[in-house]
Formats: C-alpha cells, structure tokens, sequence
C-alpha cells in the first residue's frame, strides 16, 4: 500500500527532475528572486530544491517537495557530554555581577531576520522613491525643468538601488586581482541588478534626455513595490483596501510589463542610432548601449523577453528588406553574427 501511494509523488518527481528549466522564462526570473548567499547559490542541492518548488509552484501544484534534511540537530548532538561540561565550568568559573540575573540576549536568528528585513525596507524605500520620481518625469504635463530633474533623480536611484543590492548578494571581489575580479565579473554580469546598474549609467550620464528610458525604470520599481507590499503588509486593512488590487495586477502582469520594458529597451537602440546623424550623436553611449542590448539578448533573466521582440522585429522587417532593399542583406548577416556570438 506505501509503494502505491508513493508512485504518483516519485512519477511527479521525476518529471520534475526531467523539465527544462533553462528554456523557462519564469525560471530565470523565479531564480534572481531567490535571496541567498552566493556560496549557497552555487550548491546542487539547494539548486535542485528550488527547481523543484518552482515546479510545484507553476507547473504541478499538487508535487509535494519534500525537507531538506537538517545537519545542525545531529551536529549539535554529536558531544552533547563535551559540550555541558564545558558550559557548566564556563558558568562555575564566570564571575557574577549585581545586574547580570537581569541582562538578556536577543537571539541571533531574529536579529538576522531583523537585519534581512532592514535591508529590503531601504531598498524598498529607495525604489517607492524611484517610482514617484518617474512617473513625475515621465508625464508630459510637467513643467520641464522638473520633468529633467525628476529623470536624472530616477536614473540616479535606481543606479544606486541595483549597486545596493549587487554589493549585498554579491559583496565584492574576494582579491582586488585580475583573476578574482574576472571570477567576480562573471558571476554578476547576467544579473538582472547588473543590467539595470549599466543601463542607468549609460543614460545618466548622456547629454540626450529620452522620456522613453524612464519606461523600464517604473516597470522594475513598480513590480519592486508590489512585491514587497504584498510580502510585508498582506494583513494591513489600508493595503486591503487601496492597494491589494494594483499590486495583485502588477503580479499577474509582470510578463506585459517585462515585455513592455523590451519594447522601450530596443526602441531607445533604434532612438540612439538615429542620433549619431544629428548634432547630439554620441558614439560611444550608441556602442556601449548595442552591447547592453547584446546582453539583455543573451542573459536569462531578460532573454525571453527580448528575443520575443526581436523576433516580432524580424518577421515585420525582413520581408520588406528582402523584397525592396537586397543590397542590405550582407551589412545585417553581418551585424547578426556578431550578435549571435
């Protein structure tokens, strides 16, 4: 009767075992949401242990992922007699002060959550602040002046938010070294933190001034916010009453507005090279900014998105290339090898 009860639950693992992931587009975006420390994301099992919730989460709800077996219980066991005695001699040969029947300890597991949580309300805080400024800047009845000022505001706060949350699951290079560094570059480089860190760098620091930039930079704060709220004050009877609705939205969109911040990625691409015919052409943003675009492209916590776009892009450009400007042909296989590579 076990084995028979078991069978469903070892046919659902195995094929949780057997699903790509990788060609998954919620599991890119599922894996950067997950806030361990580097060392931990780097392990097989607690990989394996998040595939399979993510498993249970949008594809079989009724898998039931099982514990992971806990090393500390037995750890802590292993010389329980060792361990005594040398608390009761620690405690015999402590010297007792008047108050010390009175001081107490927090314990450190609430003082790490405590922690954990104080850094997600400042990165909280930093991207409500970032959304409030952006929509400022992205509304055209602005004055303009402040609409200018709000812009470079949101770029400069979200540039700070990404370095923020890239210094704090990533820390810093182990040696300032070349090879340490390298190692470290290429843990963050297909980071969603990294991507939105040189993106707002490229634009913060141009002399153009596009309202169209300031589209990913709502869409990344605005599902932040939602996010958080949803995770922090599900139980508050004003975030029932007025905000419970547009965060579940933003939550259930989030694959319109990753689409949407794609859309306005490329389009601003296409803005960048038009400008290099004008008199305010920046060669090198346009260059730097081709590269990010190659990133986004290639990276798994945005390729889905983009290469969506991209496609849309081709099946609407290519014929009319093809058809009436054949002379084109070998400049784009051209520029699409290079992309590709």
């Amino acid at each position: 009767m076990g084995d028979g009860d078991d069978d469903p639950q070892r046919i659902k693992k195995i094929a949780a075992a057997a699903y790509d992931y990788e060609s998954d587009p919620r599991w890119a975006e599922y894996w950067s949401n997950i806030l361990i420390p580097p060392h931990m994301a780097s392990r097989s099992d607690v990989v394996d242990r998040f595939k399979r919730k993510f498993y249970q989460r949008f594809i079989d709800p009724n898998f039931v992922v099982e514990s992971m077996p806990s090393t500390s219980a037995s750890s802590q066991s292993a010389r329980p007699s060792v361990r005594s005695s040398s608390s009761s001699a620690t405690e015999n040969a402590r010297p007792h002060s008047p108050g010390s029947g009175n001081t107490t300890s927090a314990p450190p597991g609430r003082n790490e959550n405590s922690l954990q949580l104080d850094r997600r309300s400042i990165h909280f805080s930093v991207n409500a602040w970032v959304l409030v400024v952006a929509v400022l800047g992205i509304i055209p009845i602005v004055p303009r002046h402040l609409s200018n000022k709000a812009y470079r505001l949101s770029l400069l706060g979200t540039t700070c938010s990404s370095f923020y949350s890239l210094y704090i699951l990533y820390r810093k290079p182990r040696a300032w070294n070349l090879p340490a560094i390298q190692a470290w570059f290429q843990t963050v480089i297909a980071t969603k933190d990294f991507i939105r860190l040189i993106y707002c760098l490229l634009f913060l620091t141009s002399q153009l001034h596009f309202n169209f930039a300031l589209i990913p930079v709502l869409c990344w704060a605005l599902e932040h916010v939602a996010k958080f709220l949803r995770r922090n004050f599900a139980g508050s009877s004003l975030y029932r009453k007025y905000l419970e609705e547009p965060c579940l939205w933003v939550e259930t969109n989030a694959t319109t507005l990753g689409i949407l911040s794609s859309n306005a990625e490329i389009l601003l691409g296409f803005l960048l090279i038009i400008s290099l015919f004008s008199w305010q052409r920046n060669v090198i943003q346009t260059f730097m900014y081709s590269q990010l675009l190659k990133l986004m492209y290639h990276a798994p916590v945005t390729a889905g998105y983009h290469q969506s776009v991209w496609s849309g892009i081709g099946r609407s450009v290519n014929p009319y290339i093809y058809r009436y400007a054949p002379f084109l042909n070998t400049p784009m296989a051209a520029v699409q090898r290079w992309w590709f590579r």
